[in-house]
Formats: C-alpha cells, sequence, structure tokens
C-alpha cells in the first residue's frame, strides 16, 4: 500500500508540475509582438532621468552670433525613451535675438517640451508670445515647429496689439509671430487710444 501511494504521489507530482509548464508556454507564447512591445514600453515609460539641472540658461549661437536664449528653473532630459526629449516642468523663457541683438520675439511658458527628433516644442499653461512689435499672444497651449519655423494652437487664443484685442479658436504663424492667423475669430475689440 505504501508502495503505491509513493507512487500516485510521483505521478501527480509529476502531472502538476507538467500542467504549471504548459500553462506558463500557453502565456508566453499566446504574446503577440505587440503585446510584448507594449509591455517593454510600459516597464520604460517610468522615463528615468538622464540629466537634471537646475536653474539653467543656455544661449545658442550660430558662427558667433546668438540666435536665442533659454532660461528655465529646471530642466529634465530623457534620454531612454522611445522618443527622446527635455522636459521643463517648472516653466520656460525664450527669447530670440536678431544680429544686432535685439530681441525679436520672446516666449514664455508655466510648462514646456522639446521633442528632438521632431524638432518641435509644446509649451503649456500660461503661454505668452510677443513680437518685435510689442504684440502678445496668449494662450494655453502653443506648438513651435522648429524645421517649418512655424508656431500654432488648436485651443483659445488672445492677441493683444496697440490699438486692438482679438479672440479665437485657433491659430498660426511664424515664428517670430509677424505674419499670423487665427483660424475662427470669437471677439475683436478695437481700443480708442488717445495721444
Amino acid at each position: 500500500m505504501l508502495n503505491s501511494s509513493k507512487k500516485y504521489n510521483k505521478n501527480t507530482s509529476f502531472i502538476s508540475i507538467a500542467i504549471i509548464l504548459t500553462g506558463i508556454a500557453v502565456l508566453f507564447f499566446s504574446c503577440s509582438n505587440n503585446k510584448i512591445e507594449e509591455i517593454k514600453e510600459l516597464s520604460t515609460s517610468n522615463r528615468q532621468d538622464g540629466m537634471t539641472a537646475n536653474n539653467f540658461e543656455l544661449l545658442y549661437s550660430d558662427s558667433g552670433t546668438v540666435i536665442f536664449k533659454l532660461i528655465t528653473p529646471r530642466l529634465i532630459r530623457y534620454d531612454e525613451v522611445k522618443e527622446p526629449f527635455t522636459e521643463f516642468p517648472d516653466g520656460v523663457i525664450i527669447e530670440k535675438y536678431d544680429k544686432n541683438m535685439e530681441i525679436t520675439s520672446k516666449i514664455s511658458s508655466d510648462y514646456a517640451q522639446y521633442f528632438d527628433r521632431k524638432k518641435q516644442w509644446i509649451a503649456k499653461n500660461n503661454v505668452i508670445v510677443i513680437n518685435q512689435n510689442n504684440d502678445s499672444l496668449k494662450t494655453e497651449e502653443l506648438i513651435w515647429e522648429e524645421k517649418s519655423k512655424k508656431i500654432h494652437s488648436d485651443k483659445f487664443v488672445t492677441i493683444i496689439r496697440t490699438e486692438q484685442i482679438i479672440n479665437g479658436i485657433g491659430f498660426e504663424s511664424d515664428q517670430s509671430l509677424a505674419d499670423w492667423q487665427i483660424k475662427e475669430v470669437t471677439g475683436d475689440i478695437y481700443l480708442n487710444v488717445k495721444q
């Protein structure tokens, strides 16, 4: 009797192990490449910081001429992600200069991201752009495409000029805010300026 119960226990253990291994194999092979990629993406989405800098200031120049100046209280660089980017969680100020070191435009926001491959800036929360004529644009989100030298937004925007305030939804412009267009104007106020 004892002998047959040992055989029964060994067979039961062998069958249990075989069932567990089969189950693991089924689970493993049922993952498609897409699901495996999703799992990898989730595991790397923790965004491990590559570099962090506080009170950062950058002067970007070309052939000895300063093109723009970037100032931020804090930046975080993410290199180990599918699309590397730099985050400015506490805001950013970018000033663009002409050959004479005069500011031609200025942008500030409470939050921003820069995507290396796309050469794209996304500014969010309290975004303000001021051009050389002192016209200003206010919105909650603005995208700056470096390659095409264009800025745009699909959000509510306000443009404040010396004698006019224009509100609307959606916006496109060149990067110096000289040639702009609001997609859908919702309000236009002319100011009476006495001189």
